[in-house]
């Protein structure tokens, strides 16, 4: 691991970054699964909600007769995740610490978290899926057009169609892209928000910087995220009751990786 410092930090330009290089994903990862082996009861438990609560949320949009929008809802999960996984930051920061897991320290370190800008960030990525959730109705307007379609006939039209293929070239696209730009901003910002107490722009700009900082092991780690999230919505959503603790414990020593353990203005 290298530890060369790459900026100085300071209490107008924020805290130092250090390089992370490609290889250590895989490192962070084998971390990421040690933690969850070591907390899978809590692990399963959180995770658990969130995947019922996606299958709430499937079965709420097919009822009223809007199967276009759960790809796009499902592949905007990726948007929130980082908010989702602040309750692993809670567990593997009591690991790292040696306290032993509760659910009241967990509880209790993501409510302290919420008294700071963490809502603010929050609300920044959630407003971003909002966005997502309206370009990805309009693109299905504008390809596949009004008329309501059962699940079956959704499917052949969007697979089968030259118009339907079109539809799933530029949305998945357009969606990448959103997605690349809001992980930018926030892959850093959730757990340092939850660790440290700055400001969320403080915390977005610092996030950028690490992306930037460190290009390809920031783009392979968005691509790891995206091809984990893609195998739990083929899954059914099962997978996330796994995948979602590692990745969620992966941010955070990641986190822990690219910024120095010390304040910001320390």
């Amino acid at each position: 691991m290298k530890t060369a410092q790459v900026s100085t930090g300071s209490p107008a330009t924020g805290p130092d970054i250090l390089p992370v290089r490609t290889i250590e994903i895989l490192e962070l990862l084998a971390i990421a699964l040690r933690d969850f082996r070591a907390s899978y009861v809590y692990g399963l438990s959180i995770s658990g909600i969130y995947t019922v609560g996606g299958w709430v949320l499937v079965l709420l949009l097919v009822y009223f007769e809007l199967p276009y929008l759960v790809y796009p809802l499902a592949a905007g999960f990726a948007l929130i995740a980082p908010f989702i996984a602040i309750a692993f930051y809670a567990v593997s920061r009591s690991i790292e610490r040696g306290e032993t897991l509760s659910w009241r320290g967990i509880l209790n370190s993501v409510r302290t978290a919420a008294r700071g800008d963490l809502g603010w960030m929050a609300l920044v990525t959630g407003f971003s899926l909002f966005i997502w959730m309206d370009i990805a109705a309009l693109l299905f307007f504008g390809f596949i057009g009004l008329k309501p379609f059962d699940i079956q006939e959704l499917l052949r039209v969007i697979f089968t169609t030259p118009m339907g293929l079109l539809f799933l070239m530029i949305g998945n696209g357009v969606g990448a892209i959103l997605a690349f730009a809001v992980f930018s901003f926030s892959v850093i910002s959730f757990p340092m928000l939850f660790d440290r107490d700055v400001d969320f722009v403080t915390a977005m700009i610092t996030s950028v910087k690490v992306v930037l900082t460190n290009r390809k092991a920031m783009t392979v780690w968005c691509i790891t995220i995206a091809i984990l999230i893609g195998l739990s919505l083929l899954s059914g959503l099962i997978g996330l009751l796994v995948i979602l603790p590692i990745l969620g414990h992966a941010s955070w020593h990641l986190y822990r990786r690219a910024i120095p353990n010390r304040p910001v203005d320390g």
